[in-house]
Formats: structure tokens, sequence, C-alpha cells
């Protein structure tokens, strides 16, 4: 969600409640773009410092609360320098939002250097590619700006020293709380666009994500133009809109994250689909992790959404090879597969030559076909003969295509194999990389890909991940002097209703680390049925197998089929066993095994009820 007016409406709510009456203790531009505030609250506020973090990047601007420390710069940029002069031990007398702009607006009190009471304001604009953080004085002269804009870069407003403070987009929008019925329904019989887009454009403030939800809460469809609207349906609009705005008034706010939940799946885990400071009804079926304060909601959003995208830019050129291989053996099997059923009548060849030999002696030369007595299964059979060959040459010929067809099956069974077993694999990392949610995982996945030939091996060969020790989770960490450290990583730790540890794999270096060196013997081992998907152990603590209760069961064949390449199916079969059931071939690739005998049952992939344990 664009950071819209209703965003920065309770932003400044809680800077408002939580700033107002502090003193602005420290300044740094750690970027050229970014300002963090370090600011002591009045006592009755909690006292300690607080930190205001600012951002004018234009692809991303913010502003939010946090506790998170930056490195301020050796050198002090000229716009720092000027804050300190005026704002450094400020009093801040308010923050203010004008109208439903996407502005905020902080005044500060000081002292100036010949002793009397002066006053700024420091003026955030969260506007996308306009965005800047400007000082301004007491008559809203702008003293400087984070980034000046003269009239060559833009011939709407200057933004320099010296000039003039005003907001350039309210000469365009209106300001939705000075809005009547009388003149919403006007300018509605008068558009063209539909409800969603005509309050974009109408508004100030209005994002495309809170034009949607209004215009889906006075349940309109958003492909109608507003002229076409009734008489019902202008007052429905009307009060979704002005009930919108009311809250704002009234600072009643909903703060959630909206996730997708893929085959990474709690919400701790899942992709950030949306914000919003309001409810959105359109988004009831997804997830939502509600927020006690539009700072901590802002930040956390971010910080998902970044670390996702991070992470899948990194696995793009994982991703983008293990499906390059998976199109060319799945390509291959089919062939391969097409030529085993091509042998399946070689049997028909050797019972031609066996009974040309046998009867041919009775076929005349040049016959095209002859029909014999097929002492298999009584009955007759018609040979087609190459009338240009006896009847031993043309047994003879049946013979040794009998004889290619076996040496193709043979050959193909052991070639099939090998190239299933490549898919499975392939399919095993893929579903790995879905899972992948840290570097530390990248780097296992891309260290077992190197292993297996799949890409090539790092030029230093020094970062060979290692499996964890008996009785540790840890995995994917080099050793040896000089070794280039891997990320650690480990297995997903899940609390299930019941008070039962459960881990999960979430790559075969995992997988085997967490069966063979951690779990032990009596613990129970759960994976989806012929599938890939992640090895999910369940700790018993020592108990016997049927001692434990059943939901721990579910719980934990849930958390195999949510980790499996199944997920998206809803329902998976589940095996479990014995962990001390569970083998390794010799020589076997990672995360493969073998077990010859285990229970099923039918597991949701709904993971919602179990907690993530905090490592």
């Amino acid at each position: 969600m664009a950071f819209d007016g209703f965003t920065t409406a309770a932003l400044t709510r809680e800077l408002s409640d939580k700033l107002t009456g502090g003193r602005i203790y420290r300044i740094i531009q750690p970027e050229n773009d970014e300002l963090i505030l370090t600011i002591k609250p009045m006592i009755e506020k909690g006292g300690g410092t607080v930190k205001l973090y600012l951002s004018a990047d234009p692809s991303l601007p913010l502003c939010y609360l946090t506790e998170d420390s930056r490195q301020a710069p050796a050198s002090a940029p000229a716009f720092c320098m000027l804050l300190r002069k005026y704002l450094q031990n400020g009093k801040i007398i308010s923050v203010t939002q004008p109208g439903l702009e996407r502005v905020i607006r902080i005044e500060i009190e000081h002292m100036n250097e010949m002793g009397d009471l002066a006053s700024h304001t420091l003026i955030i604009e969260l506007m996308g590619k306009h965005s800047n953080i400007i000082l301004t004085d007491a008559q809203d002269r702008i003293m400087d700006s984070i980034k000046r804009i003269s009239q060559m870069v833009s011939s709407v407003r200057e933004v320099l020293p010296g000039r003039t403070y005003f907001i350039p987009e309210t000469q365009g929008k209106r300001n939705p709380f000075d809005e009547t019925f009388a003149a919403f329904e006007e300018g509605l019989l008068q558009g063209s666009s539909s409800p969603a887009a005509y309050l974009v454009r109408t508004y100030t403030g209005f994002s495309n994500i809170a034009g949607e939800e209004i215009t889906f809460r006075a349940h309109l469809s958003q492909d109608r133009a507003v002229s076409g609207l009734d008489s019902d349906d202008r007052h429905r609009l009307w009060d979704s809109f002005s009930g919108a705005l009311r809250d704002v008034i009234d600072g009643r706010f909903s703060l959630n994250i909206y996730y997708h939940l893929g085959a990474a799946d709690t919400l701790a885990q899942g992709e950030p689909v949306e914000y919003a400071s309001m409810r959105l009804s359109m988004y009831r079926d997804l997830p939502a992790k509600e927020f006690a304060s539009a700072s901590s909601l802002l930040e956390t959003y971010y910080a998902q959404k970044n670390a996702v995208t991070r992470i899948r830019q990194k696995s793009a050129d994982l991703r983008h090879v293990v499906q390059t291989l998976l199109e060319r053996d799945v390509h291959k099997y089919d062939l391969q597969r097409k030529q085993m059923a091509d042998t399946e009548k070689r049997d028909k060849y050797r019972v031609y030559g066996e009974l040309l030999n046998t009867y041919g002696y009775n076929i005349p030369d040049g016959a095209k076909s002859a029909e014999l007595d097929n002492y298999y299964t009584g009955e007759k059979l018609t040979v087609p003969l190459d009338p240009q060959l006896s009847a031993q040459q043309n047994a003879k010929k049946y013979f040794d295509r009998y004889t290619k067809l076996k040496r193709t099956l043979e050959a193909l069974t052991t070639l099939t194999a090998q190239v299933k077993d490549e898919i499975d694999h392939l399919e095993e990392i893929r579903t790995a990389l879905d899972i992948a949610t840290t570097e530390g995982d990248l780097s296992q996945i891309r260290q077992e890909m190197a292993d297996s030939g799949f890409i090539r091996r790092p030029v230093s060969g020094k970062n060979t991940a290692k499996g964890g020790k008996k009785g540790s989770l840890s995995a994917g960490r080099s050793s040896g002097k000089g070794a280039a450290r891997t990320p650690e990583s480990k297995p997903l730790h899940y609390i299930s209703s019941d008070g039962y540890d459960i881990y999960v794999g979430k790559n075969n270096t995992q997988n085997d680390a967490l069966t063979f060196h951690f779990a032990a013997p009596t613990d129970v081992w759960f994976h989806a049925n012929d599938i890939a998907g992640s090895h999910v152990i369940l700790r018993t603590g020592g108990k016997p197998f049927e001692q434990l209760p059943d939901r721990a069961f579910e719980e934990a064949a849930s958390l195999a089929a949510h980790y499996s390449k199944s997920a998206s199916a809803g329902k998976v079969e589940v095996d479990y066993l014995l962990r001390r059931d569970v083998k390794k071939p010799g020589g076997a690739r990672p995360g493969f095994v073998v077990y010859y005998t285990n229970y099923s049952l039918i597991a949701g992939t709904d993971i919602s009820a179990l907690r993530l344990a905090e490592e």
C-alpha cells in the first residue's frame, strides 16, 4: 500500500501522543535522504529516548519510531548542521497533519542566539518521488530542505531557501474533511471513472487501496462509472467515504499487515501482501496480523517485504538453474518412458523367432506371412515375413530385434531411474528454495547443488557445508582454518498445542542433520508421501509412541504437509514412523531415506494453531 493519508493520520496521532512535549536530543543524517532524530519524551510519557526515522527516498519514503541505531557519518551534511543549529534541544510543541495530506508537520520551540523563544517547523512530505524533508521558520518560509528543488526541476513549486512553503497537490484535489454530500453527489454525477479511481483523483490522501476498500464497503463494482450510479449507490458510497473519515477523526485505526502464506507458512515467514491503517474488508480471506502502533506496523512490513525481496533476488539464479534442469530432465524422462514402452513388444519378436525356427521348413520361399501354431497359447499366430529372406533368416532378424530391445530396456531401466532420481532431487531443491527465508538457507542449498554437480563449485573450494554434530541443530557452517563462514541456518522449531517440540528441516542439509544427528531413535519422523518435502521430527521426550496425544501427531503431520510440494492442495497424505526405522542407504544423495513400514494419515496444510518458537 502507498503511504497514503490514512496511514499518515495514524502515524501523526502516534507521534503526537508520544513526542509532544519531548526535546530533540540528537540529530544525524546517515544517508543523503535520511534523518534520525533522537528525542527525550516527557517523564509522564515514559522518559528515556526514542528515535524518529525519516526518509525522503523517492522509491520508499518513510517515517516511524524505531529502536534501531545507525552510524552517524564522520562529517555531517549541511542540512543536518542547519537542523542541529535550530532544532537541537528544541521542544516539540505539536505534531499535525494538514487535512488528509501525506504530510507531517512537527512544530518545535527553542531559544535563539539572543535568548528569545523562537519556533520552527520540520515538514515531512511522504509523496513518492516528490518526497522531501523541509525546515521552515515561523512565517512558513523555507530555510532549507534535504532535497532542493529548483524551477528547472519543477515548474509547480520551488523548494529553496527563502521561498514560501505550500503543498502543491492541494491546488488540484479537495480536502475530504471539508466535503458535503451535495458536493460529493454532484461530483459523482459529472464523473466518468470507476468509484475507486474517482476517489483517488478527487481527494487528497486517497491511495488506490483506500479507494478500492471504500468502494468494496459500499458493495459497488469496480468496473462501473460513477455517473451511472443510482441514488442508493451514491448514498452507500457516501456513507462508506464519510465513515472512513470519521474513523480518522476519532482515532479509530485498524493497523494490520495482510499476508500470503505459501510454502513458508506462518505470519512471521509469510509474504506480506498489503498493510493498512483501516480494516480491509476486501482482504478478509487473507490472514492478518494486528499492530498496536503505526510505527511497528511500518517497520515490520518493510523489513519483511525487503527480506522477501532480497531472498528472492538472491535465489533467482538458483531457481533459474533448477527450472532449466528440471525442464531438461522431464523432457528426457518422457522420451525414455516412450522408448521403454516400445520395448514391450520384444517378447513378441522372440516368439516369432522361435515359431519360425520350429515351423520354418513348411514355409514356402517368398512368402509375406505365415500362420503358425503358437504353442504358448494354443492359438494361431500370423507372423509377418520379409519375402526376400528365408524362414531362418527371418527368425534371426526377429531374434536380433528382441536382443536389441532387451538391451535397450536394461539400459533405459538404469538411465530412467537416474533421471527420475535427479528430477526428485531437483523438486526437493525447488521446494527448499520456496521455504528459504535467510541467506544461511540459500547458502546450504547452493552448497548442496554444487556437491551434486548442478552448479559449479566456488573457486576457493573452502566453503563446503558440513552436517551438524550429534544433538545439535546447527548445520551448513564451514570449519577449518581460513574457511569462509557460511551464515548459520537452523530447522524451524514449532511448539504443538500440547507443548511438544516439533522440528522442520528447510532443505536437504537440514533434513539429514535433523533426522540422523539430532532426533532420538524414539522420536517420530514425518514426511509427505512420495513427494518432495521437509523431514519433520516430533520429539517424544522418551515417552512411548502410544502415549502421545493424537493432536500432536496431527499437527506434526500438518507441518509435513504444509512444507511439501503439494502444500497448495490443502490435503496431503503423510507417512510417519519411529525415527529408528528410517534408514539412509550408503552413498545416497542428501535428504534421501528409505523405510519399509509406516503409518499414514491425511493431513491438512493449515498450521495456524502452531506456535513458532523463539530461538
